[in-house]
């Protein structure tokens, strides 16, 4: 018996192409799941697979498009068949006091770290294994004033109410939900 933690597991993780979802990424393959990545950019998808090794699957695409996200996951289930790890991780921060944000960046952030949230855990559902787990990357700052942080932090206490909701309607299909909320990580990107 193999004692690798994931061993025949797979593990979709969306921002996996850098920062906490490539470290993840990292973890999960070397724990022995078959790994999925979506990312923004095709170039740092490229790089992050090379580090993740064999087994892996990376799609470049914008998790605020439903297009986008469906296709991923067309992908992930053609390669792999389910999904038994969904690690909900593509997420941008936004700076700015209220004064100083502009509506296209708070437009931006809610786009990809909430909208691209909840559609991420919608169109992975049909392909989730009873038994399953999904985990929302929040925030630190989802309960926190911290100035300039304003549509950003509004975003991931918006996470973490997805979590909840989304743990209560998954319940009865043995599918977990729940949020990881770190503070300040030091990342390249």
């Amino acid at each position: 018996m193999s004692s690798q933690k994931l061993a025949g597991k797979i593990a979709v993780i969306t921002g996996g192409n850098s920062g906490i979802g490539l470290a993840s990424a990292q973890l999960f393959h070397a724990e022995g799941a078959k790994v999925a990545i979506m990312g923004r950019d095709g170039k740092t998808i490229d790089s992050a697979l090379k580090t993740i090794g064999e087994d892996s699957l990376g799609f470049a695409g914008d998790v605020s498009s439903l297009k986008d996200l469906e296709a991923f996951m067309s992908e992930v289930k053609s390669k792999f068949g389910q999904i038994d790890i969904l690690f909900v991780n593509a997420g941008i921060l936004s700076r700015g006091t209220v004064a100083e944000c502009s509506e296209e960046d708070f437009d931006k952030t809610f786009a990809i770290n909430t909208k691209g949230a909840f559609f991420t855990v919608q169109k992975a559902l049909p392909h989730m294994a009873r038994g399953g787990a999904i985990v929302f990357c929040s925030s630190i700052v989802n309960q926190m004033s911290h100035p300039g942080t304003g549509a950003y932090s509004a975003s991931k206490a918006a996470v973490r109410s997805f979590t909840r909701v989304i743990a209560a309607e998954l319940v009865g299909q043995g599918i977990r939900v729940n949020a990881v909320s770190p503070g300040p990580i030091a990342t390249q990107s």
